[in-house]
């Protein structure tokens, strides 16, 4: 059967190869037969790999001095950063905790018709000091409802921490307590809380619910105090109550020398960098080896009395 139309070659066998095209990308070549060895390869000239090997060395060189001055660019942009930061918390504004200036109700919500409830689990191997001093200081502001009660889950409690919110002799309606506090005792591996049963996850261990607690008298910290208050509260609870001998050292050493400074652990006022740290110390036994400025301190908290009364708990 003849062609029905025939097509024009694109280029005859005699065409130079300059002439074609090279608009597109380039194919391996596919007759060179499998597993040959590839055509070798023009060895880098050596002094050119010299060069290009010095050329990294002094854009890496380069690069480290960069760095290293834009760290002194900053220190020289923000003089504050070679400061000890006690300098600044000098000058920070504390609202004494005998004001009254804490609105429960903007902190917690209200609950029109219902009593704002507090309730702690804890376990009574290893009873919570902090909360209860905080507790203690929390009495002195507000009119708290307080309760302490036992779970199935703990066979016996000493008697003493089931009276650990002492007894509380005026009776009231409910609804005339701005606050209620209700401690469980409880088989638990550490301290959890709530104040809304219905709507809010367990705040758990004992640092978290003590920042809690104390930030309900209303004191206000700007960022710098209120991060060494955090570091305060995590070293005491940690390396203090939690570490080796070796860090109760260092820290004792770090706390002797922030008291050498100050009163306090963070400025001029009590914060619950002091409530934690005070009982950790307490619970170590490690309160009658402390240095000079730490032994000083101790008798500036026992002189309170939420401190003295938690003091009866430890005998």
């Amino acid at each position: 059967m003849p062609a029905m139309y025939k097509v024009r070659p694109l280029h005859g066998a005699g065409v130079p190869a300059e002439h074609l095209p090279t608009c597109m990308y380039p194919l391996p070549n596919l007759h060179r037969a499998p597993g040959a060895a590839a055509p070798p390869q023009e060895e880098a000239d050596p002094s050119l790999q010299a060069l290009e090997s010095r050329q990294e060395e002094i854009l890496k060189r380069l690069y480290e001095l960069k760095s290293a001055v834009d760290g002194l660019s900053k220190m020289i942009q923000t003089p504050d950063a070679d400061f000890d930061v006690t300098n600044i918390i000098q000058t920070d504004e504390f609202s004494p905790l005998t004001t009254n200036g804490a609105d429960l109700d903007l902190m917690l919500g209200k609950d029109y018709g219902a009593l704002k409830d507090v309730v702690i689990n804890a376990n009574p191997s290893l009873p919570p000091l902090s909360l209860l001093v905080i507790h203690s200081l929390l009495c002195e502001r507000y009119k708290i409802l307080s309760a302490v009660h036992t779970h199935s889950s703990v066979k016996s409690v000493p008697e003493n921490l089931l009276k650990c919110f002492g007894e509380q002799t005026k009776k009231k309606p409910r609804h005339e307590y701005q606050l209620g506090f209700t401690l469980i005792w409880k088989d638990v591996p550490k301290p959890q809380m709530k104040f809304s049963i219905q709507t809010m996850c367990p705040i758990e261990g004992e640092g978290n619910i003590a920042r809690f607690l104390f930030s309900l008298f209303g004191q206000k910290y700007n960022a710098v105090t209120s991060t060494l208050i955090d570091s305060w509260v995590d070293t005491a609870l940690f390396q203090l109550k939690e570490g080796s001998s070796k860090e109760r050292g260092a820290v004792l050493r770090s706390m002797n020398a922030a008291l050498g400074r100050s009163s306090w652990l963070v400025g001029t006022e009590l914060t619950v960098a002091d409530v934690v740290a005070w009982c950790a110390l307490q619970q170590t036994g490690a309160a009658n080896t402390a240095p000079a400025n730490v032994q000083r301190w101790m008798k500036s908290c026992e002189n309170l009395a939420p401190f003295s009364s938690v003091m009866k708990l430890l005998k």
